[in-house]
Formats: structure tokens, C-alpha cells, sequence
């Protein structure tokens, strides 16, 4: 991390969560971030559900949620980018405050409740998108709406022309009994909706399914069951946490999904668990705690072919994204592996 970077980072922690991350998407959009691009070697670059990435290290959704920061977060680290969630509608959210620093705990707490601007105005803005660069959007459902699994239906034919991927998420706990969507028939006929739309496309595209981490031994049988039944192309696990276990901060006790360093053991025991289920038959994306290029190479290891981190980049700043992957490539390079697929798995019986 740079001095500047470091400055700027101690400056963002004066203002409320929320605030810092405006300005921290400001400060993007004004020319204030990296400009060296991806990190790739031949050792990093890899391939997810037919999307070539420059190395393995994804920015999550709820970044950017509404798509105005791409052409400078393409210039960032990132090897891929996700975006979102975005909703048919644009809805405002739940009340304010929603976003909590856990800064003992190198953690946040948030329940946003999908404010978005809406797919329509997101898609305008993901049409003119950089070229080059592997984008997704996390697709969601309007809390008012009488028909939840179909708004993701309709967010992907609104805006899938525009992105590489689309991510079904079913796990948010923010928005009510949405999590009730991950039960097996009711996912079963979500994601057939989804397939549909995705059939109606131009140029059909690949769809994630992002779980929580939050499910037993027989809700994550259910899940990989219906992810391989449906056809989807990944999974990304895992969202936030509801669990408070261990937490140190002051704001441990507000309501929301829990995210950062405290979740890495969960949500990584939970890959595992998928990798063992879904035999490698669909890949499978680890996000959850991810702050180092250890963690990442925790996750591969545990059966992920790629990462994402989000809530790391309030700690670490946004050239964190290039340190995890060059320290990757040393980590890879260090035990004798030539490319980030031969490592994926390597290590899955330690979390099981």
C-alpha cells in the first residue's frame, strides 16, 4: 500500500461507513486509484465456467453496486469484476445507518436491503462498459415484489447483453424470507427461470448461484443436488453471515449480514463441504475473509477456482486486489504448482 493510499484510507475512517464508501467510489471515478491493471502471469491466469481471467481474484458484488465505477476498477488488480445486486426496480434500501465498521474484528456488518437504481438504468450504464475486462452482476429480487424468483428472470433479460456472467443471489439476509428461496423446489424453479432467460439471450451467458454460509450438512446437499440438476455454471460461496461468534467490536450486536476476516472459517469449511459434494462437475468461487494471499490460497486449495473479496479492501485499500495476486503466484510458485488450477482442491480434506 502507498503512503498516499494509507493517507487516504485514515482520512475515509472519519466519516460513517456509508459516507467513506461514496467517497471512496468518488475518488475511483476521479482518477485516484491504481492504473497498472490486472496482475497476471502465466501461472495465474486461469479459466471459470469459459471466462479467461487474467489471474483468479475477483472484486465482489456490492462494491459498485450500481455499475458507475467500472472503467476504473478495470484498471485496479482485479483479474474480474462483479457488480449489483441489481433489482427490476430501484428500491432505496432500508433506513440508514446499514453499514458498520467491526474494526477490532476486521469485519463489517451490513443490511443494506438491495438499494440499487434499478436494472434499467444499471444495464445504460453496463452498455458502455471497458472492453477487456471480465464483468458480472449479481442479480436480486424488489422486496415489494409479488414474484421474487421472476425478478431475476427479468434483471437478467434487462441487463445480460451488456455482461460476461450472472450471479442468482438467493442469499442475502437483508431482504425478508429471500433466504427461503435456497430451499430446494423453490430453487429448483428459480433457476429454471433464470435458464430461461439466459436461453433468450443473444449470446447466452454463463449464471452463478451465491449461497450463504449459513446451511446444515443436508441444505448444502440440496444445493449442490440442484445446482448440477439446473445447469448453472458456478457457485459462489458464500455470502454473509448471521452468526456473531467471537466478534470483539462494539457494533457486533446490530442486525445484517456479517462479512470480513471473521467469516474466512465458515464460509471456507462450507466451500470444502461443496467441492467434496459437487465432485468438480461445477466450479466452485470462494469469497468470505479473504485479505491475504494466504487466505486466497486457502481457498483454492479448498476447492476454489477462483476468489473474491470485498469488505478486505475497507482495511487494506484498493491495491490490495494486486498484492493478494502476486503473492499468490509466489505461494503457487513456492510448493511447485505451474498454474492455479492444479492447486484447486489440493488441501479440501483439511476443512472437512
Amino acid at each position: 500500500m502507498s503512503a498516499l493510499e494509507r493517507l487516504g484510507l485514515a482520512a475515509l475512517t472519519r466519516f460513517d461507513p456509508e459516507t467513506a464508501h461514496g467517497l471512496a467510489l468518488r475518488a475511483l471515478r476521479t482518477g485516484l486509484g491504481p492504473s497498472d491493471g490486472p496482475v497476471s502471469t502465466p501461472r495465474l491466469s486461469t479459466q471459470i465456467a469459459g471466462l479467461r481471467l487474467p489471474n483468479p481474484v475477483g472484486l465482489a458484488a456490492g462494491f459498485d453496486k450500481n455499475a458507475e465505477a467500472l472503467a476504473p476498477l478495470a484498471k485496479t488488480g482485479f483479474g474480474f469484476l462483479e457488480v449489483g445486486a441489481a433489482t427490476p426496480l430501484p428500491q432505496p434500501g432500508n433506513p440508514r445507518p446499514r453499514l458498520f465498521r467491526l474494526t477490532e474484528d476486521r469485519a463489517a456488518i451490513n443490511r443494506f436491503g438491495f438499494n440499487n437504481d434499478g436494472a434499467e438504468a444499471i444495464a445504460a450504464r453496463l452498455a458502455a462498459r471497458p472492453k477487456g475486462t471480465v464483468i458480472g452482476l449479481n442479480l436480486g429480487a424488489n422486496k415489494t415484489s409479488e414474484d421474487r424468483a421472476g425478478d431475476f428472470a427479468r434483471v437478467l433479460a434487462t441487463c445480460g447483453a451488456h455482461v460476461d456472467f450472472a450471479t442468482v443471489n438467493v442469499s442475502s439476509p437483508n431482504t425478508e424470507k429471500l433466504r427461503d428461496l435456497q430451499g430446494a423446489a423453490a430453487l429448483e424453479a428459480l433457476l429454471a427461470g433464470v435458464m430461461d432467460a439466459r436461453a433468450a439471450l443473444a449470446t447466452p451467458i454463463p449464471v452463478f448461484l451465491k449461497i450463504a454460509p449459513d446451511m446444515d450438512a443436508a441444505g448444502l446437499a440440496d444445493i449442490a443436488a440442484v445446482a448440477k440438476s439446473s445447469g448453472i455454471h458456478a457457485i459462489i460461496a458464500t455470502n454473509t453471515t448471521l452468526s456473531r461468534d467471537g466478534l470483539a467490536s462494539a457494533h457486533r450486536d446490530e442486525a445484517g449480514g456479517l462479512s470480513g476476516a471473521p467469516l474466512f472459517e465458515r464460509s471456507t469449511r462450507v466451500l470444502a463441504q461443496l467441492s467434496q459434494l459437487t465432485a468438480g462437475a461445477i466450479p466452485l468461487i470462494g469469497v468470505g475473509g479473504v485479505d491475504s494471499a494466504e487466505a486466497a490460497y486457502a481457498k483454492i486449495r479448498a476447492g476454489a477456482s477462483a476468489v473474491q473479496l470485498y469488505t478486505a479492501l475497507v482495511y487494506g485499500g484498493i491495491s490490495l486486489a494486486s498484492e493478494i495476486a502476486q503473492g499468490l503466484d509466489t505461494l503457487l510458485a513456492r510448493d511447485g504448482f505451474s498454474t492455479v488450477a492444479e492447486a484447486v482442491g489440493t488441501g479440501r480434506e483439511d476443512w472437512l
